[in-house]
């Protein structure tokens, strides 16, 4: 079987790419709808506090807290990462170079946050505070799920 490809085999291929007219991309916009970072960020909110509160009835007041930092070692980077973003950058190479700096900034300030917790949350328990930050992270697929499903209830 001969994997290589000639030259010649390529120039005859035609171009996949063809551009959506105005109302293609209309069409496309209402299926797939925008997530907005905002809603999102209130959605990580809503789970947060969720957790925190499942957490300290099942668990007590301890692994509510726990919960409810972990929740905030994802949010608070988020709301920084987002807020930096959120300003315009004229340039695309200036953009990719800002979004990997701020992604840099938020990883370390999780990290931290979690160095942290052992002095910050009296009695610490790191199932709940594991927990807490996983359910937070997860929630982006939630989000994307969710804007799924109302967009399909509008189609």
């Amino acid at each position: 079987m001969n994997y290589w490809i000639q030259d010649s085999e390529l120039e005859d291929e035609e171009p996949q790419f063809k551009p959506l007219t105005a109302q293609e991309a209309q069409a496309w916009r209402q299926r797939y709808p925008q997530l907005s970072v905002g809603r999102l960020i209130g959605i990580q909110c809503v789970v947060a506090l969720l957790v925190a509160l499942g957490a300290w009835l099942i668990a007590g007041a301890a692994a509510g807290r726990s919960a409810g930092y972990g929740g905030l070692a994802i949010l608070l980077p988020t709301l920084v990462f987002a807020r930096a973003l959120a300003r315009k950058s004229g340039q695309a190479g200036a953009a990719m170079v800002r979004l990997f700096g701020w992604e840099l900034v938020k990883l370390v300030l999780c990290i931290a946050m979690l160095a942290a917790a052992p002095r910050l949350v009296s009695d610490l328990n790191w199932l709940a505070l594991l927990i807490g930050l996983i359910a937070v992270m997860k929630t982006y697929w939630l989000a994307l799920l969710a804007g799924r499903v109302n967009a399909r209830k509008t189609n």
